[in-house]
C-alpha cells in the first residue's frame, strides 16, 4: 500500500497541529527559555536542559527557497546541475520559502522552537559571485531575521551550504584560489549587514560534500569528477 505524499510545508503544518494539541511545543519552548534560570541541576518540570539550550530546526537555501532566478538572484551550481537533469527534481520552486517566509516563521513559532538554522544563498547576494551586490537579496534575509527575532527565535546562519555562484564555478570554482577571496568579500558583507542581529554563525556546511562528492566523485554539484 503506497503512503500518501505531502509537501515539507504540509508536514510541518501537520506536526505543528499535533504538537500544539498535545501541548508539547509550548512545554519544550518554556523549558528551553527557562533553562538559563533553572535550578542547578537544570530541572524544568521533569525535563532537563543545560543552560542556554536551544530547541531548533534547520534548512538550506537551495532546498527551501525556490525563486531560483527571481529578483536579481544569480545561477548557482545546483541550479545548473538540476536543470541539466542530473537530479530527480529541481529547486526552482521547492517550498517557495522566498515568497512565504512569514508563513514559515509563524509555523516555527507555533511548533515552539527557539532557534532556526538557515543558510544564505551566495548567488542571491552576489549574482555573479563578486562585485555587484543584489539589494533585493539582502532585503530578503534582513526581513527573515527580523521576523525570527520578533517571534523570539534565535537566527543561526550558515554562510555556505553548497550553492556556489555558477559564474565562479565557470572560472574553476573551489579549485581556483580566487574563489576564497570572493568568499571573504561575501562573508564580510554578510557580517556587516547582519552581524548585530545574528549571534551564531556556521561557515561551511559539510565541506567534505563539496570536496569529495562535488569535485572528486562528481556525484553532486558541480559534478567535476577528477
Amino acid at each position: 500500500m503506497a503512503l500518501p505524499t505531502q509537501t515539507r510545508r504540509g508536514f510541518l503544518r501537520n506536526s505543528a497541529t499535533l504538537l500544539a494539541g498535545a501541548g508539547v511545543g509550548a512545554l519544550l519552548r518554556d523549558a528551553a527559555m527557562a533553562a538559563p534560570n533553572a535550578a542547578p541541576n537544570g530541572s524544568t518540570g521533569g525535563l532537563t536542559f543545560p543552560p542556554g539550550f536551544h530547541l531548533g530546526v534547520a534548512s538550506a537555501a537551495y532546498q527551501i527557497e525556490g525563486a531560483w532566478n527571481a529578483d536579481g538572484k544569480g545561477e548557482s551550481i545546483w541550479d545548473r546541475w538540476s536543470h541539466a537533469g542530473r537530479g530527480e527534481v529541481t529547486g526552482d520552486v521547492a517550498c517557495d520559502h522566498y515568497h512565504r517566509c512569514a508563513e514559515d516563521v509563524a509555523l516555527l513559532k507555533q511548533i515552539g522552537v527557539t532557534a532556526y538554522r538557515f543558510s544564505i544563498s551566495w548567488p542571491r547576494i552576489f549574482p555573479n559571485g563578486d562585485a555587484a551586490v543584489n539589494p533585493q537579496g539582502v532585503s530578503f534575509y534582513r526581513n527573515l531575521i527580523y521576523l525570527l527575532k520578533e517571534a523570539r527565535i534565535t537566527p543561526v546562519v550558515t554562510l555556505y551550504h553548497w550553492d556556489l555562484p555558477q559564474k565562479l564555478e565557470d572560472a574553476g570554482g573551489w579549485t581556483n584560489r580566487e574563489t576564497v577571496d570572493h568568499f571573504d568579500a561575501y562573508a564580510r558583507l554578510i557580517f556587516r549587514e547582519f552581524g548585530r542581529d545574528v549571534g551564531y554563525w556556521i561557515t561551511f556546511n559539510e565541506p567534505w560534500v563539496t570536496a569529495f562528492a562535488g569535485y572528486w566523485l562528481g556525484s553532486m554539484a558541480p559534478g567535476a569528477a577528477t
